[in-house]
């Protein structure tokens, strides 16, 4: 008996061979399943399987399940009275040290002398600046420019945000940013741009930046900021002032204890770590601490390596985040 090989089509049917014929067995067995299945539709058999087939399930929401109490279930009747025992550890606050603030300026030529005047000449401020915000950004960096920026007498930094304008000198011995202008001496710059009749610290002769400290034969102050306003002064100008005036605190300059922060005791190591922006920093190109703005400035000529009141301003942005 010669098998022949059964070919069929994509869905399924028989292809027909070359000569067209199909083989007998396979059309009988086609006939066959059309013949079961009328027969089948006629005596009703698929109708009553698909009835005989049970319905599916419907789904059910479950209710939730109840939340565990707190602890463990206390199943004995013996313990079941007992309070549960809490195993959290519980820690005790520690208790804040309050340590002594200590205030040192080294001693320069001369003494360092204040007036009645010069407590009247301290400024004052309506709204409280807020610090390392104006002429920084979003990630708390300076914003340095060599071009487009304003020179600060305080620290000596061309960068952008609000300048003052005096209104007596008219020129850039009068300039201060913001944060300088408030933690140096208590002044708003806003406050101070919107007054026509402003005169700078430096015209009201208060000016406590190092170069004019050393003109009047005195040594800078260092960063003084925090601690003056943890004795309880607005500002540096503050501080000074009033504890070196006529009416002035001696226990404020000459108190002992444990320093409030080590790395504000040495001024010169301060002026060290001064921020500068680097060359890649520079949006402009040109170096801020060679700026030609000075020149006009009659206490010129002081070649130190940049002023002490720039790192208060670099202190105080990491507190107040």
């Amino acid at each position: 008996m010669v098998s022949k090989t059964i070919r069929r089509d994509k869905n399924g049917g028989i292809e027909q061979d070359k000569e067209g014929g199909v083989v007998e067995y396979e059309q009988s067995r086609e006939e066959r399943i059309k013949q079961n299945l009328q027969r089948m539709q006629t005596l009703g058999i698929l109708e009553l399987s698909r009835k005989l087939k049970p319905p599916p399930k419907p789904k059910t929401d479950r209710p939730p399940k109840p939340k565990p109490l707190s602890g463990s279930p206390r199943r004995s009747s013996r313990i079941k009275v007992l309070p549960t025992v809490s195993y959290v550890e519980k820690r005790d606050p520690k208790e804040k040290v309050v340590k002594n603030v200590v205030i040192v300026i080294k001693e320069g030529s001369k003494p360092e002398v204040y007036t009645e005047e010069h407590e009247k000449l301290l400024g004052d401020h309506k709204e409280t600046w807020k610090l390392a915000v104006d002429g920084y950004d979003d990630e708390g960096n300076r914003i340095y420019d060599a071009f487009e920026g304003k020179s600060c007498h305080q620290c000596r930094q061309k960068t952008v945000g609000q300048r003052t304008k005096c209104c007596k000198c008219t020129s850039v011995q009068g300039q201060f940013c913001g944060d300088c202008l408030f933690m140096r001496y208590g002044e708003n710059v806003l406050e101070a741009n919107a007054n026509p009749d402003w005169v700078c610290p430096v015209c009201r002769d208060i000016c406590n930046c190092s170069r004019c400290r050393r003109v009047k034969g005195w040594e800078p102050t260092g960063n003084l900021y925090r601690k003056a306003l943890h004795l309880g002064y607005k500002s540096v100008a503050h501080y000074l002032i009033h504890t070196r005036g006529p009416h002035g605190k001696q226990e404020d300059i000459d108190n002992e204890g444990e320093p409030l922060d080590e790395k504000d005791d040495n001024m010169d190591e301060d002026a060290k770590h001064t921020k500068r922006p680097d060359s890649d920093q520079q949006l402009k190109g040109g170096d801020v601490d060679d700026d030609s703005d000075y020149e006009a400035d009659p206490h010129g000529g002081d070649d130190d390596e940049g002023d002490d009141d720039a790192d208060d301003d670099e202190e105080l942005s990491s507190e107040d985040d």
